[in-house]
């Protein structure tokens, strides 16, 4: 049992701490703030003002001078808003002020409960506030006398606290319910995503750091020999000047493969560009690149045209990559054949072209890596790349860059590495159907009640023929065997609204058969008896 009263009961906040945090937590909402939740605020005020106070269309036919509804607005106004601190207190206080007078005000009760449900997150402060709020109900309802009593009466004042608050309540806190529970797998999507991209970046790496392993430790090797070797026969006497010449070409060649295989290496290791290889290797070195091209005897031709813009890192590097790669092909592919290399500066994005004339002798087609490579570094540049054969029997490679650095679109995971998103389980799948059954079940229990007591026979009515036989005078006995006895109407005291009965009489209420419902009120039979005869029959309206 001790369990059981701790699980009821709400967690107490710390007393010293909860001031300060009331504080911080409303500033940070205070923060929040936007002009829709503004205009969101006024037009509720407006629709509870329209309905309830000033042209009272659901507060009924209760009318006060300018003044009173003026203060009973802003009184409503302040109870309204109220609630974005204290929202059960502002449904209990809304539940009393309308509730025990005759001013209504069914709308702002409504929206109150809809806002406290919302608002009130443990279960435990929610289940308080509802019970609080009928008890209070109840009160309001035997003060303000609606001339409903006996078990009708009882059923009508459920029948309006389950429709007015406690039916708001329940459809605000599963909204509540659904947004936190929407909200926290929005959350936890975002955190797999975020370890999924982690994890795919660890394995990346790793993969990137044994692969500039196999490269440092087989093809450095290599390359160093041939330096070696080249720096040899540089020295040797016999040579002539021109292979003396080429001989230090295949030096040069091979120190600066070097140099660029410590450069990859050092991409693959780091998964970004060097900085000292981004600045040395611009679209400004092609001059440079083409030089060489031509020192070792390729014939190539370096056509620059438009105005030169500012080009970020990546982009530069990624244009002085394609001249060197298209060189490298035309080179291996075409020997012999001429090159030419354009460098343009288009309007809105910069043009890199190398295309070589048809070889004089056909070489089988090589299937290396290095268009590949090539097509992914533009890629990540953001631009677009363009390879084939030309009609004429050359070859092209053509990209297009663009002047702003873009965010690298290899960084995101494909959609093969989206996780799926997470599916409920366990009480978050049910997270608010607690309630909105709750409120279904209040509504079937509202309409349930009333259909059945529809369908009850009414039979205890008074006919316009019975009434006219009856007279003053006539014995008790006689005209009590007249009247019919049986079911009820359910209206409650059907005295209420009656003249004061005459001294010394007792009197016995009938409904009349015929009523006029557009008057608004029931029509009731009354007839008085003293000392055994008939004394008063009249009748009274009473108002619905």
């Amino acid at each position: 049992m001790t369990s059981v009263v701790q699980r009821l009961r709400p967690a107490l906040p710390d007393l010293r701490a909860a001031p300060a945090a009331f504080l911080r937590a409303h500033a940070e909402r205070l923060g929040q703030v936007t002009p829709w939740r503004v205009g969101r605020e006024v037009l509720a005020v407006v629709v509870f003002l329209g309905l309830d106070v000033f042209p009272g269309w659901v507060s009924g036919d209760w009318r006060a001078s300018g003044w009173a509804m003026i203060a009973l607005g802003a009184g409503y106004v302040v109870i309204y808003l109220s609630r974005l601190l204290f929202p059960a207190l502002a449904l209990l206080a809304a539940t009393w002020v309308v509730f025990s007078s005759e001013h209504g005000g069914i709308a702002l009760v409504v929206m109150l409960s809809y806002a406290a449900g919302y608002r009130i997150a443990p279960w435990q402060r929610s289940l308080l506030t509802a019970v609080l709020a009928l008890a209070l109900h109840m009160f309001a309802w035997g003060v303000s006398a609606p001339g409903l009593s006996g078990p009708f009466g009882q059923w009508v004042m459920l029948t309006v606290y389950c429709m007015v608050v406690a039916l708001p309540f329940l459809v605000g806190r599963y909204v509540a319910q659904r947004n936190a529970l929407v909200a926290a797998l929005q959350e936890r999507e975002e955190r797999v995503v975020r370890e999924r991209r982690m994890v795919s970046r660890q394995v990346r790496l790793r993969e990137r750091n044994r692969i500039a392993q196999d490269m440092h430790d087989s093809l450095g090797h290599r390359l160093s020999l041939i330096s070696v070797h080249a720096g040899a026969l540089t020295m040797d006497t016999g040579l002539g000047e021109r292979q003396r010449e080429a001989v230090q070409v295949l030096r040069s060649a091979a120190l600066t493969a070097m140099e660029e295989l410590r450069g990859v290496i050092g991409v693959l290791r780091r998964d970004e560009e060097p900085d000292e290889d981004q600045v040395r290797r611009t679209v400004d070195a092609i001059d440079e690149l083409v030089d060489g091209a031509r020192r070792a005897g390729v014939r190539v031709s370096l056509v620059r045209g438009g105005q030169p813009v500012p080009l970020p890192a990546k982009v530069s590097h990624a244009a002085y990559r394609i001249a060197q790669e298209g060189l490298t092909n035309a080179n291996k592919h075409a020997p012999g054949a001429s090159v030419q290399v354009t460098v343009k500066y288009e309007p809105d994005a910069l043009v890199v072209e190398v295309r070589n004339n048809p070889p004089r002798t056909r070489l089988p087609s090589g299937g290396g890596f290095g268009l590949i490579g090539l097509g992914e570094r533009v890629r990540l540049a953001g631009g677009m790349l363009h390879v084939g054969e030309l009609p004429a029997g050359g070859f092209r490679i053509a990209a297009v860059l663009p002047y702003e650095d873009t965010a690298a679109a290899g960084d995101e995971p494909s959609d093969e590495e989206q996780p799926e998103p997470a599916k409920p389980t366990g009480i978050r799948k049910w997270a608010g159907v607690g309630s909105i059954v709750l409120a279904g079940i209040v509504v079937l229990v509202v309409v349930g009640g009333y259909t059945w007591i529809g369908s009850q026979p009414v039979t205890k009515v008074v006919s316009e023929e019975l009434y006219d036989s009856v007279s003053v005078g006539q014995s008790e006995a006689e005209v009590m065997a007249k009247l019919p006895g049986g079911a009820e109407p359910p209206l409650g005291d059907l005295n209420s609204d009656a003249e004061p009965e005459p001294a010394g009489t007792r009197c016995e209420y009938r409904v009349a058969d015929v009523q006029t419902y557009s008057s608004r009120a029931t029509k009731i039979v009354r007839f008085c008896f003293a000392d055994g005869t008939l004394v008063e029959k009249n009748t009274h309206l009473q108002e619905l």
